[in-house]
């Protein structure tokens, strides 16, 4: 048992995906599990429960976790002590909502352990920072942008209803559809016009923000929602995941900055950005 055995299984007991523990420790999937399997072949117990989408740990998964977690705090813990205080660098970040948790808590990690002393504040978009996740609607005159994700909507349905049986979702079927509407929303934008011009009028049950409170009502049957396809959304089982047939919904989100900006710790979010999008175009 090593400690690289270990990290990763911390990643795939939090993510309950070894697809996204790959992408978060930053090593091929089949690496991964390898050492995973590794693991529990030392240790002769199951760790997960493999299961069609992600994975589930089991008891002795949990109980490992537990001793897992001390350690490498411990060991974290023993290297900051011989280590020089590094200088404060403070960097304010402007993001948009619904960017995905998944993903950008590894950007942010990986932003943050890049650079020693970082000072990370994370503002609205609007607010004065070094740099702005956004879309390119939003982008100020004298910005630079630099795509990350492009990200296409889906409609997530209750696994319960009969429209979750559809292999896509027609313009015709949002007659009537109990939907949840998001406010801001990229797909609402596109969707909506669409939906006058065939003379359509989906049933609006609630307005709200966040994607989560969004998901948490389809879950729980008010409706449907437009979401994102986050890596993470299609690991859900309590919510299923449908097209707009002929209809193409989708965003870019993309870093921005000022072309004059010389803040030390931008080329190193540049060069992260830069993976991501690359890790992107490689799927």
């Amino acid at each position: 048992m090593d400690i690289r055995q270990l990290k990763y299984f911390v990643a795939v007991y939090e993510q309950r995906s070894i697809s996204a523990a790959a992408r978060q420790c930053c090593v091929a999937q089949p690496s991964l599990s390898a050492a995973l399997l590794q693991l529990e072949q030392e240790l002769e117990v199951s760790l997960f429960l493999r299961l069609p989408k992600g994975v589930t740990p089991t008891e002795e998964g949990d109980k490992l976790y537990g001793h897992a977690g001390k350690l490498l705090a411990q060991l974290a813990s023993l290297k900051a002590s011989f280590q020089t205080p590094a200088a404060k660098v403070r960097f304010r970040l402007g993001l948009i909502r619904a960017l995905g948790v998944e993903r950008m808590s590894t950007l942010l990690r990986e932003f943050s352990q890049q650079i020693p002393g970082l000072e990370l504040h994370l503002v609205e978009p609007d607010a004065a920072c070094d740099a702005r996740i956004i879309t390119p609607a939003q982008q100020y005159a004298g910005e630079v942008l630099q795509p990350i994700w492009r990200d296409r909507y889906l409609l997530a349905v209750p696994p319960s209803w009969p429209l979750s049986l559809k292999p896509q979702i027609s313009l015709s079927d949002f007659q009537e559809l109990p939907l949840i509407k998001r406010t801001p929303c990229d797909a609402w934008e596109l969707l909506y016009p669409e939906l006058n011009r065939h003379n359509i009028q989906p049933a609006i049950r609630a307005d709200i923000q966040t994607i989560e409170y969004a998901l948490g009502l389809v879950s729980a049957g008010v409706g449907c929602a437009l979401v994102p396809d986050f890596d993470s959304l299609k690991q859900r089982s309590d919510v299923v995941l449908k097209p707009v047939q002929s209809l193409t919904m989708e965003r870019t989100i993309a870093l921005a900055y000022r072309s004059n900006n010389a803040h030390l710790a931008l080329p190193v979010l540049q060069q992260l950005c830069l993976n991501s999008s690359a890790l992107l175009s490689n799927k």
